[in-house]
């Protein structure tokens, strides 16, 4: 029996077999089989020591393999979930490739060794490298499927997850997103009762199927996901309707779960023996078996010597899986960027043309880029239409290039960063804004597991080089929540570019710059520079380019030398000068972009002045300064004639709103020239 909506459907199963060839019906046992025997033959190879994970199949078979049926590989995309194994292998993906993918060889497609087997990925068959975080892949579907629909191409993405998934955040922001938009995106949920150890009863209010109602354009529906025919029925129903533009669907697929959660879980401590033997009777594979046989597709002799076969073939494969080359560990750290900084910006001259404030700049470099490349798309919060953001950087993009490639987001900061991935992963250039950095944080997990991951783990295969926009700072009298410094925490994820400016010179270029990168950039704008007079800049042309990875020295000295950015390099500029009133002649260093790390400009500067202060607005406890000391200790201490000095924000757990507070918790002018008297009179 389908559910659909408050309609109960019945599938005429003469009528569907008649539509499925004998061919197609025989073809998805096989595949139903192998997925099967392959998932068995990883466990053999775990206990022989030579696999070290494994999570199965078993049970979700004939769902899979129909959406393997109704899709189409190489076409269409595809965002696996973990137990997707019979998936990938009607998709195409070969047993030897499955084999590698278990024992971490280097031909694995998915990884390339990377990462634990069954998160699937293949570049050929455009699925998209999957991760172990549950739930990740559904608003980059959502964008994927955006991007299907913004450049106008007959696709469909599917994505899959299980029923404990959806008790996340991230899967209705997908619902809402996808429903809005009325996005070409299937969604399936394999409910197998148990989120580990955890019963579904203990997870929803209500199935699935309830819990997703209330989205406009969204179909639903409601399957025994162990009845092939039925599965094929509802999966091309929905695939039809994708293509047609009518919108997304949810099918949430009742499935059992015919083994433990894992190889490393154990499902008889959380599992009765009659609960477990009343799912084994549910297995879809002996039930399609017997229907092959009673519709005469295929007698139960040919079945049982094609298992046979299936089953020697996997075993000749897993010898030759073996032999296969481990991944070379020579260069350990290849593919955590796409690109090296700084390569391919040289450092240009000063522009000749009048200053501008850095709002303006950044607008300039939207506006520049979004001309030179049609495939560029900026959302986020409040960018689209007269508002142009809460700081007026999109001002006019939606005016000039339309409600299509600028237009708002919903209030959701995992959506942004989601659907950033997802556009940016299938070759469009996403640069969305997050309103406030001090929101970011419902990002965090889209950012570190799956921004800044995607190309290590996929060895390069995918990438996703999105851009998004951060204002951040204080010294506004925004208080708590409107004046976080977010850069120490994201410089801490290798595989995300953060870039810093501090005047509009810089800010234009850089940005420039970060859009037309190949890596994932996270564009942090301080809000208090945006119309300061003082941080105003000569504009480049629309070919003027800041390397990315490289410092800019702003003040030449030989006494000493500020290590500073974002809106302590004024600060530390007002320094300087005083000092040199004094006859000491201080060097200022903005490092402009914090990830990637320009020490070879740091450190020449610190070996030509012998002493070192640095200079930031966050946190001086575990702020980025403490790094840049590190490094400084480490390769320039015995250059140095005094300890290294830091200046930042006192260590409280937010900016306050009293500007009287304000004062004090934020670096001023007069800390930056006191530490800098300090560490010369030493």
């Amino acid at each position: 029996m389908t559910k659909k909506v408050t309609q109960l459907k019945v599938v005429d199963k003469k009528k569907q077999q008649a539509k499925i060839s004998k061919k197609s019906l025989l073809k998805a046992y096989t595949d139903m089989l192998s997925a099967r025997l392959i998932d068995e033959k990883t466990i053999t190879l775990y206990k022989q020591n030579k696999c070290h994970f494994q999570i199965g199949c078993a049970g979700h078979e004939a769902v899979q393999i129909a959406a393997s049926q109704v899709f189409k590989p190489a076409k269409d995309w595809f965002y696996p979930y973990y137990r997707d194994m019979a998936l990938m292998v009607g998709l195409g993906t070969t047993a030897k490739e499955l084999l590698m993918n278990a024992m971490n060889k280097e031909g694995d497609p998915s990884s390339h060794g990377r990462q634990m087997p069954m998160h699937y990925g293949h570049k050929d068959l455009r699925v998209v490298s999957q991760s172990s975080p549950t739930g990740t892949q559904l608003l980059q579907a959502v964008g994927c499927a955006m991007g299907a629909k913004l450049k106008k191409l007959k696709e469909v993405v599917y994505v899959s997850l299980g029923e404990g998934t959806a008790a996340q955040g991230d899967f209705h922001e997908a619902l809402n997103w996808a429903s809005r938009e009325k996005l070409p995106v299937i969604i399936l949920v394999q409910n197998n009762g148990y989120a580990i150890s955890v019963p579904v009863s203990e997870q929803h209010a209500g199935d699935v199927f309830d819990i997703s109602a209330g989205y406009e354009n969204l179909m639903r529906y409601s399957i025994d996901g162990t009845d092939f025919l039925d599965c094929y029925d509802v999966l091309e129903e929905a695939y039809k309707r994708a293509i047609k533009g009518d919108g997304p669907t949810v099918i949430e697929a009742h499935v059992p779960r015919l083994q433990s959660h894992s190889i490393s879980d154990n499902h008889k401590k959380y599992r009765t023996e009659e609960d477990i033997a009343n799912e084994q009777k549910r297995d879809p594979l002996p039930a399609f078996k017997r229907y092959l046989v009673r519709s005469k597709v295929a007698t139960a002799k040919k079945l049982d010597e094609l298992e046979a076969e299936i089953k020697s073939q996997i075993d000749e494969d897993a010898e030759w899986a073996e032999a296969q080359p481990d991944p070379d560990p020579s260069n350990p750290t290849e593919f955590t960027l796409k690109e090296e900084y700084p390569s391919y910006v040289p450092e240009p001259e000063t522009p000749q043309a009048e200053d501008i404030f850095i709002v303006d700049a950044l607008n300039h470099a939207l506006h520049e880029e979004m001309e030179r490349n049609p495939d560029m798309f900026i959302f986020g919060q409040d960018v689209a239409h007269g508002k142009g953001g809460v700081f007026t950087v999109t001002t006019d993009l939606t005016k000039k290039f339309g409600d299509k490639r600028c237009f708002n987001a919903p209030l959701a900061e995992s959506s942004i960063a989601g659907v950033s991935i997802g556009l940016a992963t299938r070759g469009l250039k996403a640069v969305s804004e997050i309103q406030f950095g001090d929101y970011i944080w419902t990002a965090m997990m889209q950012i570190r597991n799956e921004l800044a991951m995607m190309n290590y783990r996929s060895a390069g295969d995918w990438t996703c080089p999105a851009v998004i926009r951060v204002p951040v700072g204080g010294y506004i009298h925004g208080a708590c929540y409107h004046s976080q410094n977010i850069e120490a925490t994201f410089a801490h994820f290798p595989g995300l570019i953060v870039l810093y400016p501090s005047n509009a010179t810089d800010a234009k270029g850089l940005l420039k710059s970060a859009i037309r990168a190949n890596d994932p950039v996270l564009f942090l704008e301080h809000k208090g520079l945006y119309r300061q007079v003082y941080a105003k800049g000569p504009e480049g042309d629309s070919d003027y380019l800041t390397p990315i990875g490289k410092a800019k020295i702003v003040r030449e000295g030989t006494d000493a030398t500020i290590v500073t950015w974002g809106a302590l390099v004024q600060k530390s500029l007002l320094a300087a000068e005083a000092m040199a009133a004094e006859g000491v002649s201080v060097e200022v260093v903005d490092i402009r972009t914090i990830s990637p790390l320009d020490t070879e400009t740091i450190f020449e500067s610190v070996n030509k002045t012998n002493r070192v202060l640095i200079a930031h607005e966050d946190v001086l406890f575990g702020g980025f300064g403490a790094e840049i000391a590190a490094q400084i200790s480490d390769q320039c201490f015995q250059q140095l004639d005094a300890p290294i000095k830091r200046v930042g924000m006192k260590n409280v757990a937010a900016v306050p709103h009293s500007p009287i507070l304000e004062k004090v918790i934020l670096p001023q002018n007069e800390d930056v020239l006191n530490a800098l008297r300090d560490l010369i009179a030493f």
